[in-house]
């Protein structure tokens, strides 16, 4: 079965953030080993099937088992740990569900499972579990946000495509919040403030909640297997996006247009892969 089709923004934090009692669960989870990125869409779904059989919305609990983790360095260093808090992010994946579908499909997806303010409650239960914390990761089905690619530079990429396929980029947390930042004043006065500036004003909001040491990686997950060898080695997302914000910047809104229907059409063949299926 392929990993799940989803594209990944996680941030990676040095350990140190993690000590004291709320640490626990992330050095419990690092302790038993960390998950391979190539492995997390898997990893996940089993989680949340096994709730399934067992009745359960949400997958696990704190009380049942330590964090997972992805983990970067750890050789003649601290390592710096990505916690995948999935049950919390689950549940705030239902509470959206709850707020976005009609009653139909609501009854027909919760049916057994209780009453739908029960089941409010306990998705708001999972998430609470993040305390003051963010959720590490953030992920999107079938695309990649386009606002996503301001964060990155097309130098920046890294490919894999022997073994487990893999395309990502990894920068420093303040880079990637500068290049928000800026993403964000260009597009703003140049489209106004819904669109690409708001995304990127969330995006923007949320890195700025971790240690400044952090490391913020993008990541296609799943989708890369969407893509062949000869489409990943074309693939110029990160460029076009970069392109656009310089036209937008010097007020050429037609040729940013123009990169911008080029980057639809690409992601639009890749989201078709849903209709397919």
């Amino acid at each position: 079965m392929p990993a799940p089709f989803l594209s990944y923004l996680r941030v990676y934090e040095p350990l140190r953030v993690f000590e004291g009692p709320s640490g626990s669960a992330v050095r419990a989870g690092l302790a038993r080993g960390a998950v391979p990125p190539e492995r997390l869409g898997r990893r996940e779904r089993e989680l949340c099937l096994r709730a399934t059989v067992h009745g359960r919305l949400l997958p696990g609990s704190r009380e049942e088992r330590p964090v997972d983790v992805l983990v970067l360095g750890g050789e003649g260093g601290d390592p710096m740990v990505c916690p995948l808090q999935t049950r919390p992010r689950a549940g705030a994946a239902l509470l959206a569900f709850l707020a976005d579908e009609g009653p139909p499909l609501r009854r027909a997806v919760l049916a057994g499972a209780g009453s739908e303010s029960a089941v409010r409650r306990l998705a708001e239960s999972a998430v609470m579990e993040l305390g003051d914390s963010a959720a590490h990761v953030v992920t999107a089905s079938w695309t990649v946000p386009l606002p996503w690619f301001a964060l990155v530079d097309a130098d920046e990429r890294q490919v894999r495509l022997g073994g487990p396929r893999r395309v990502w980029w990894r920068i420093p947390l303040a880079k990637a919040i500068g290049r928000a930042a800026q993403a964000e004043r260009i597009t703003r006065e140049a489209l106004g403030d819904a669109g690409p500036a708001e995304v990127l004003a969330e995006t923007r909001s949320w890195l700025e909640r971790f240690d400044r040491g952090s490391m913020v990686e993008l990541d296609y997950g799943g989708l890369v297997e969407l893509l062949d060898d000869d489409a990943v080695r074309a693939d110029d997302s990160a460029a076009q996006v970069q392109r656009a914000l310089r036209l937008l910047r010097v007020g050429d809104a037609e040729g940013a247009g123009a990169c911008y229907e080029g980057l639809r059409e690409f992601w639009g063949r890749v989201a078709a892969h849903q209709r397919d299926g």
